[in-house]
């Protein structure tokens, strides 16, 4: 199932080039609303300046990433048919595609926490919840659409901590709890923080060089340009590629096999 939440942009018609907004930043060299397509998209929905996005001023595009969301919607939920050829179905096309994503982001938690030999105690909450989100990936337009997102995260989420609880649980010694905080800028090169519990922790441009990250629990945590060179992320939790992306490394970072060691990295 892995290989489904990842993007397949070919089969994609560039659905997060139009539907979703940006703003000039340093993610982004121009505004753009929501519901307009980007400049940069081409009549195939091929990116025009993808091989040199960051040069471009458009690193945003390069962090992105949809969980295979926007093949769902273009291929199944809409069965093939793009907004291009049928444009009184945009703007529900757009509005289906953020709420896929957000399902595939589950999909893509609940199926690592099922890979860990430790969630055997809430295996079955586990595999009910991941039929429960994949049923909705699945329904009609109308269907997706009205999906409560933050209230099925809050209902999925109970077990998803519960799975990282028995996984940190097995790390040896005392583990640091930093959930939600503020480490923007922190200076933690080559700490300790085997099993640490980093859930939705801040740590935009925090020096992370040779941190022991192994086991620990890093959903939604802001990786922005934290510095990951040297560190060992062997076995972290719920880390997603989008996170990857979104820092700096180097070939001496030890990463889990679920993610990919990004280009832009240094050597």
């Amino acid at each position: 199932m892995r290989q489904e939440l990842k993007a397949d942009c070919g089969s994609c018609f560039g659905l997060c080039c139009a539907a979703l907004p940006f703003a000039a930043s340093a993610d982004f060299a121009v505004n753009k609303a929501a519901g307009t397509p980007c400049t940069n998209l081409r009549t195939d929905f091929s990116c025009g300046i993808h091989a040199r996005l960051r040069d471009s001023g458009y690193q945003g595009c390069t962090v992105y990433d949809c969980f295979g969301a926007g093949q769902q919607v273009s291929q199944v939920t809409f069965g093939g048919r793009d907004w291009r050829a049928e444009p009184d179905r945009s703007r529900e096309m757009f509005a289906v595609f953020p709420v896929m994503r957000h399902l595939h982001e589950l999909l893509w938690y609940v199926n690592e926490a099922l890979a860990l030999p430790t969630s055997r105690p809430v295996r079955a909450e586990l595999r009910r919840a991941l039929d429960d989100v994949r049923e909705l990936t699945r329904a009609d337009a109308a269907t997706v659409t009205a999906v409560d997102v933050p209230a099925l995260r809050g209902e999925v989420n109970v077990h998803l901590l519960r799975a990282s609880e028995l996984a940190r649980a097995a790390v040896p010694g005392k583990k640091r709890n930093h959930r939600g905080a503020d480490l923007m800028g922190a200076r933690l090169r080559r700490a300790d923080l085997r099993g640490a519990n980093l859930r939705g922790a801040l740590l935009i441009a925090a020096d992370l060089a040779g941190a022991d990250l192994r086991t620990a629990d890093l959903i939604g945590a802001d990786l922005r340009d934290a510095d990951l060179t040297g560190a060992d992320l062997r076995g972290a939790l719920f880390l997603t590629q989008a996170q990857v992306n979104a820092a700096r490394g180097d070939g001496r970072t030890q990463l889990p096999d679920t993610v990919t060691r990004p280009a832009h990295w240094t050597d």
